[in-house]
């Protein structure tokens, strides 16, 4: 392994359809400002229940990246 400097950010996901999804999604809208993303961590995970049933999940992660030189 090179040595790296990775700073890291917070995020909150959501999806309608899994728990995964949220992961996703939330990575997928970081990559439209964050550049080297390089590793994941679910450090929470839950969900909105309507009218007696899931109506979403949410996940939140801490996102790590290197720093360019």
């Amino acid at each position: 392994m090179s040595e790296h400097v990775y700073k890291h950010i917070e995020l909150t996901g959501s999806s309608k359809t899994s728990l995964e999804d949220a992961i996703q999604n939330a990575v997928n809208k970081a990559a439209k400002s964050v550049r080297n993303m390089r590793w994941f961590i679910v450090t929470e995970q839950r969900g909105y229940i309507e009218n007696n049933a899931v109506a979403y999940y949410q996940v939140t992660i801490k996102v790590g990246f290197t720093l360019e030189d």
